[in-house]
């Protein structure tokens, strides 16, 4: 089996994961400092949240990061997957799902998690448009008996 044409967008987009990834690991560690959490502890306390704008806001941006790695390896490989079929197209949703990550973390890291809403419904959406789209390459890939 070759790959088809057109897959040599698929490295491009997947990389863009790695750059927000970055990015948002950076601004983890801007909030982390800001609110004067120290390591090894994940999240400020309610207290702390209660009594520091600096804290909730450290919280979001964390928490944003967090769901950003939690859905990356749905990502990256129905990005691949689909890619064997459809690779423009899985390379466009590919670079949807990072640009709605970025939106998403914009808004989370506000303070106000409403404000992710955007960027939530787009990198979702791209989600399920490539794991969709995947579960279709992978069908049209088994040989028939």
């Amino acid at each position: 089996m070759s790959l088809p044409e057109g897959y040599g967008y698929i490295p491009g987009s997947l990389i863009t994961i790695g750059w927000v990834l970055m990015w948002q690991s950076i601004m983890v560690g801007r909030y982390r400092k800001k609110a004067g959490i120290e390591y090894p502890q994940p999240y400020a306390e309610k207290a702390e949240v209660k009594d520091s704008t600096a804290a909730l806001r450290f919280n979001c941006m964390q928490r944003a990061h967090q769901n950003t790695l939690e859905s990356a390896p749905i990502v990256f490989v129905s990005t691949l997957v689909a890619g064997l079929k459809y690779p423009v197209l899985a390379a466009a949703m590919c670079g949807a799902y990072s640009f709605g990550r970025v939106v998403y973390t914009i808004g989370y890291k506000s303070g106000q998690p409403k404000r992710r809403t955007y960027g939530s419904v787009l990198s979702s959406l791209s989600v399920l448009g490539l794991l969709s789209t995947a579960t279709y390459a992978a069908y049209q890939l088994v040989p028939l008996c």
